[in-house]
């Protein structure tokens, strides 16, 4: 709701940008982040919500700088309608243009200081004129409108891969939304990366204004669901299904992993069910060297698809390779022979041992 050819009045700063009027910096920042996300023009299809992304822009650009919000918390909405220096004035005692003298103070107090963020008074100047004191800037209002490049959107979404693509890397065609239509973009997902990892494409995310750089594009990887393994960070769990014997006397046993590998798991005599066997560095492996750069830089084109390298933003580009975790599972025969049951009863009248009574 810019001031100027609309003939609005323009919302107080820190009331538009929902922060308090002691705010520090960061916490500016973060309010015109989050409030710029939801109003840019390329995400938000409301008529109105290109002018409302217009004055937070402008809330942005005044509150961020330290000496042009000082001058708005002095003066209000009219701070750019004031000269520079005019403090000099507003400060002073009435009687005179001398240090330390002139309008605008006195017994009823400084100048502006009625109400923060509501204007600046001008009582104390009476007999000037305000044309000429103020004609080097009357144009400005009319050109608040224009508060320079906008910086396009950085946009977000999902992409869900296998577990076995998250081992040696995978590619997707995405299709995004946007101010022209739909646009496909080929992402190449390094290998390595882990369920919840945002993953970066500089450039891909929506255009920007008046020259302003694009934003960035950023995936948020989720793994498949998978019947045979567990994923926890770069971990993965799994079920070893045993045979008594297997699991009394010890055994090599072959495994499946989520490469497509398989591997031989040495089975120690004595292993119950539940037990952990690890195998180191067959988990989820390290982050490949460029999962923490930005590899983004390919721009996508509209309607025939582009390609670009998504890049670690969440998870962390270091760190080793994950393990495998065996989980030992002791089945017994669904249906087992009459000598198989002989067994069975044998094992049962010369073995003491009792499961339920602690050791």
């Amino acid at each position: 709701m810019s001031a100027g050819t609309t003939g609005r009045a323009s919302p107080d700063f820190y009331e538009l940008l929902g922060v308090p009027r002691d705010a520090d910096t960061d916490a500016i920042q973060r309010a015109y982040r989050k409030l710029a996300r939801r109003y840019h023009p390329d995400i938000n299809s409301d008529p109105s919500a290109e002018e409302r992304f217009k004055d937070l822009s402008e809330a942005y650009d005044v509150l961020s700088d330290p000496d042009t919000r000082a001058r708005y918390d002095r003066f209000g909405r009219d701070f750019r309608r004031v000269p520079e220096g005019a403090e000099r004035w507003a400060d002073a005692p009435r009687g005179g243009f001398g240090p330390g003298a002139g309008p605008g103070a006195g017994a009823a107090g400084t100048a502006g200081t009625a109400g923060r963020g509501g204007g600046f008074g001008f009582e104390g100047f009476q007999g000037f004129d305000f044309e000429d004191l103020f004609g080097g800037v009357r144009g400005f209002a009319r050109r608040r409108g224009r508060v320079g490049p906008v910086p396009g959107a950085d946009q977000e979404a999902e992409i869900e891969i296998l577990l076995a693509e998250a081992y040696r890397g995978a590619r997707r065609r995405i299709t995004l939304p946007g101010p022209r239509g739909l646009r496909e973009v080929d992402v190449a997902v390094p290998a390595g990366v882990r369920d919840g990892q945002r993953l970066r494409l500089a450039g891909q995310g929506g255009r920007g204004r008046d020259g302003g750089s694009p934003g960035d594009l950023y995936l948020v990887v989720r793994l498949a669901p998978d019947p045979r393994f567990r994923v926890e960070g770069r971990d993965v769990h799994t079920d070893l299904p045993l045979a008594p014997w297997e699991a009394a006397l010890g055994t090599a046993a072959g495994l499946d992993t989520p490469a497509g590998e398989r591997v031989t798991v040495t089975v120690p005599p004595a292993t119950s069910s539940g037990r952990r066997l690890r195998l180191r560095g067959r988990g989820l492996p390290a982050p490949g060297r460029d999962a923490g750069r930005d590899a983004g830089r390919d721009a996508a084109r509209e309607a025939t698809g582009g390609s670009a390298g998504a890049a670690g933003g969440g998870g962390g580009p270091g760190g080793a390779a994950g393990d495998l975790y065996a989980h030992a599972r002791i089945m017994v025969p669904p249906d087992p022979a009459e000598r198989e049951t002989e067994l069975f009863r044998e094992l049962a009248r010369v073995s003491s041992f009792n499961p339920r009574e602690r050791s």
